[in-house]
Order: C-alpha cells, then sequence, then structure tokens
C-alpha cells in the first residue's frame, strides 16, 4: 500500500476509512463545515510540518469547505474525485470512491500557484465549448475529470486552469480529445 506524507483532509469518518482503504496516510475529518479555529490552527501546522491535502466530496458543501480552508490555510493541495466515481445511489461522497480512484486523485493532488498567472481567459472557454451551448457542461465535467480539476462551472473552471498552472498544450490536447481528434 502506497503510503501518502501529507495530512489528508476529508469530511467525515467513512471518508477517513474510504482514504486508509486505498493509502496509507494520516486523515482529519472536518465534521461537515462546522470545525472552527482550532481545526485550522492544526492544518497549518501540519501544512508547515508535512503539507496538506484536501480530499473533499464533489459537491455544493465539499466545495465550499474546500474553498474555506484552502483561503485559511496557504498552499495546500487539492485532490478531486469526480462525480461519477463518487456515486452510490444518490449518495455522493469520497466514501463511495473505489481505493484505486482515490489514489488516483491523490497521486495527482494539485497546490495553488502562489502567483495565478493569467494564461487563459473566458474566450478560450467559449472557443472550446466549455461555456454556452447545450454540451457545455457535459464538456466541462469531462475535461475536469482528465485534468484532474474536479467538476465545475465555467467561472471555477477558468480559475482553477490558472490556479494550478495548467499548460496551453495540455489543455488543447484535451479539448483535441473531447472532440475526437
Amino acid at each position: 500500500m502506497k503510503a501518502i506524507k501529507e495530512i489528508i483532509v476529508v469530511e467525515g469518518k467513512d471518508d477517513v476509512a474510504a482514504v486508509q482503504a486505498a493509502v496509507d496516510a494520516q486523515c482529519i475529518q472536518t465534521r461537515g463545515y462546522s470545525y472552527g479555529d482550532k481545526l485550522v490552527k492544526i492544518l497549518k501546522e501540519a501544512q508547515k510540518r508535512r503539507g496538506v491535502i484536501i480530499l473533499t466530496d464533489p459537491d455544493y458543501m465539499g466545495e465550499k469547505i474546500r474553498k474555506d480552508l484552502a483561503a485559511r490555510v496557504p498552499g495546500v493541495k487539492h485532490a478531486f474525485i469526480a462525480t461519477d466515481l463518487a456515486l452510490k445511489e444518490k449518495n455522493i461522497g469520497v466514501e463511495n470512491a473505489k481505493p484505486q480512484d482515490i489514489l488516483d486523485a491523490l497521486e495527482k493532488a494539485q497546490a495553488t500557484l502562489d502567483q495565478e498567472e493569467e494564461i487563459f481567459s473566458q474566450e478560450d472557454l467559449l472557443k472550446a465549448g466549455l461555456v454556452a451551448g447545450k454540451m457545455a457542461a457535459e464538456r466541462r465535467r469531462l475535461l475536469g475529470k482528465r485534468l484532474h480539476l474536479g467538476q465545475c462551472n465555467g467561472k471555477q473552471l477558468l480559475k482553477r486552469l490558472n490556479a494550478f498552472g495548467i499548460s496551453r498544450e495540455e489543455f488543447e490536447e484535451q479539448v483535441k480529445k473531447l472532440d475526437g481528434k
């Protein structure tokens, strides 16, 4: 079993069990959005010593937790599991993902760049069919999965493309694959 040095932040005890079935890692659970300053202090210290990877559920609350913790604990890495890989019946969560999908997400965890470089614009997303149009949401979902950016709306996709240092070549290659080229 692969060992992960960083502390993995998840939402609940079932997520901890799922992560520990996939990798040898220490996990901290937020227990939802009601965590307090004590958890943030712990995560700041963990970030200094070992690093922190946020692996929250691919849903509204998971995204809210991710954004808040990333703002309060600079330098964390982000791991994303696609919604379709975290879905069991009507329940979406890390606890539903297969061990290999969790391992893949953790291995591809990315840090947000300190200085977001504006490589991509709204025009790039429009030209690629990722905003506006019948298939835009599905194309974003597939691109987010391929680039390990998670599922997001157009505004979030643009921010993540720039924040995680995705290269223009990587972006164009994945868009071509979406187009079947």
